[in-house]
């Protein structure tokens, strides 16, 4: 069971980093970095973003990395 409320407080911590990430997107200019390409017509629009992708991934990648070699 201790183990069950470990895995419950990662999942709180990452859901409010994912939050703080969402309320901070748009003062880091995520979505309109460069390699980011946007796209559209009359009544649609279509975002492909790549440079968003690259540098979240990177991130993570990090994040994780730094979490599970501790153990």
């Amino acid at each position: 069971m201790p183990q069950l409320g470990r895995w419950l407080v990662v999942a709180g911590v990452i859901l409010i980093l994912l939050g703080a990430a969402f309320i901070f997107a748009k003062p880091l200019h995520l979505g309109s970095l460069p390699g980011d390409v946007t796209f559209g017509g009359k009544g649609w629009q279509v975002s492909l973003l790549l440079g968003t992708s690259l540098l979240l991934s990177i991130l993570f990648t990090l994040a994780l990395n730094l979490l599970f070699r501790r153990r």
